[in-house]
């Protein structure tokens, strides 16, 4: 497998387009709760677009732009809609020849979480049905945190 770096793209395509794994440490807080940078690593690896489905966390990039990593809401003719899971704003459509790999696992602490299981995908997948209602639950989450250390 091989590491990546932020601010390398062009060779994070190229291991992909090997048909190497690659693992990155994304940037950014668009993918929180589920991945958070400076804790989090991601695992990726080149899959044929047809393949992905709705709640898969994809590699893709944006036309002229930067990779991004967000998870996919859904999927129809006109191409694929994606959503970080810290935000509410869907993206799309993005043709398949923007998707450039899958997440195929998610590393926290030196531990490997297989996105296959099913402590991964149930909570990602309730996540992500909660999509419409993610910010004022988020804000109130922060707030009972914020309660509970000033109270403990």
């Amino acid at each position: 497998m091989e590491k990546g770096m932020h601010g390398r793209n062009q060779n994070i395509e190229e291991i992909l387009d090997s048909g190497k794994t690659v693992q990155i440490s994304p940037q950014g807080y668009s993918m929180y709760p589920v991945i958070l940078p400076g804790r989090d690593e991601v695992i990726l690896r080149k899959e044929d677009p047809e393949k992905l489905k709705r709640g898969d966390v994809a590699l893709y990039r944006r036309d002229g732009g930067i990779l991004v990593i967000h998870r996919i809401c859904r999927k129809d003719g006109a191409g694929f809609y994606m959503v970080g899971d810290n935000q509410t704003e869907v993206e799309g459509p993005l043709r398949p020849d923007q998707i450039r790999g899958r997440m195929v696992a998610l590393v926290r602490k030196g531990k490997v979480i297989d996105v296959r299981s099913p402590f991964y995908r149930i909570p990602c997948s309730i996540w992500l049905l909660m999509r419409p209602v993610r910010r004022p639950v988020s804000l109130a989450a922060a707030a009972v945190k914020r309660f509970l250390k000033k109270h403990s």
